[in-house]
């Protein structure tokens, strides 16, 4: 398994992020505990969660997913496999939440204590915090870092001139910059990253762990029609795309899967890894089968004749 660099920081991490939102919502413990057996494996080291996963599943609280993700690393004795990315900033209790340095103080500790852990590999700010000011929670990243419990520190969700700004900032003071971005980009959803992030990304030299990078299931092949949405757990965030240009993409997948001997979304993912400004895409599975499609989408080469149809395909 070949590593990338993760912006300017010292971690390494494999070409693909399993994306943990799935664990205690609809992967439980056992079920998590055999993906991340097969996920490192089969060489892999990169898991993103956040403290607010899956605060929307009926009875839970928040925090799930880091606790079944440190209750496997205690049981597997495997901390050191692992980098390990989460994020503060959501509403887990109510009026608690934000990027103060009050909060991240409490936030931090929370985090360890479910993940089991004395360090976090990537810190990412989940969500804009437009009324703290970046001064602010850049020192509060700093004191992190100093004190060890932080490695590299990232965001997520910031639009091309709220991180231009954070940079900024950073460059001025001297303090910790964000090394990574995660945004929403796949084939399906590329204008937001592609318009103007990309080249943020670029020029400062930014690790990008895109999320929703099957846009929900979609570019799987799985669903072709509103029949096939129906009692899906992400049926309705995937009917935005059942129109002709999403129809477009969906062949343009299957004819370069079936020239590769591959499936939809090993292409998808492929796509996304053969992108130079892209680290890692975060994709999630829940059986073991469609944790073998994402592995093996880290080791399919597609040519530029691939990559330019499917660039075709989703052109806006």
């Amino acid at each position: 398994m070949q590593f990338r660099r993760l912006g300017r920081s010292d971690l390494r991490v494999s070409p693909l992020c399993f994306g943990g939102n799935v664990f205690g919502w609809t992967a439980d413990e056992a079920m998590s505990f055999k993906l991340l057996d097969r996920f490192v494996e089969a060489g892999m080291n990169f898991v993103d969660t956040a403290d607010g996963y899956s605060r929307w599943v009926p009875g839970n609280k928040g925090g799930e997913s880091e606790t079944i993700i440190g209750n496997w690393m205690k049981s597997r004795g495997a901390r050191s496999r692992l980098v390990v990315a989460t994020k503060l900033g959501a509403e887990i209790i109510p009026g608690r939440k934000g990027l103060s340095k009050a909060y991240m103080r409490e936030a931090v500790e929370a985090s360890l204590r479910r993940l089991g852990t004395d360090y976090i590999d990537l810190y990412q700010s989940h969500f804009d915090d437009p009324d703290t000011p970046f001064e602010e929670t850049l020192e509060g990243y700093d004191e992190l870092i100093r004190a060890g419990k932080v490695r590299a520190i990232g965001a997520s969700n910031l639009n091309p001139e709220r991180l231009t700004e954070a940079l900024a900032v950073s460059e001025r003071t001297g303090l910790p910059r964000y090394e990574s971005l995660q945004p929403h980009y796949n084939l399906c959803d590329r204008a937001v990253y592609e318009d103007a992030l990309e080249e943020v990304c670029v020029e400062h030299g930014l690790g990008v762990i895109n999320y929703y990078a099957l846009a929900s299931g979609f570019l799987s092949g799985k669903y072709r029609n509103e029949a096939d949405t129906e009692g899906q757990a992400r049926g309705t965030r995937v009917a935005k795309y059942l129109n002709p240009r999403g129809m477009r993409i969906l062949a343009a997948l299957d004819a370069v899967a079936a020239a590769h001997a591959a499936n939809p979304a090993q292409v998808a993912l492929a796509w996304l890894i053969a992108r130079p400004s892209i680290t890692a895409p975060i994709a999630s599975a829940t059986r073991l089968d469609q944790l073998e499609d994402l592995i093996a989408s880290a080791f399919l080469t597609l040519s530029s004749d691939d990559i330019a149809q499917l660039d075709a395909a989703s052109a806006a």
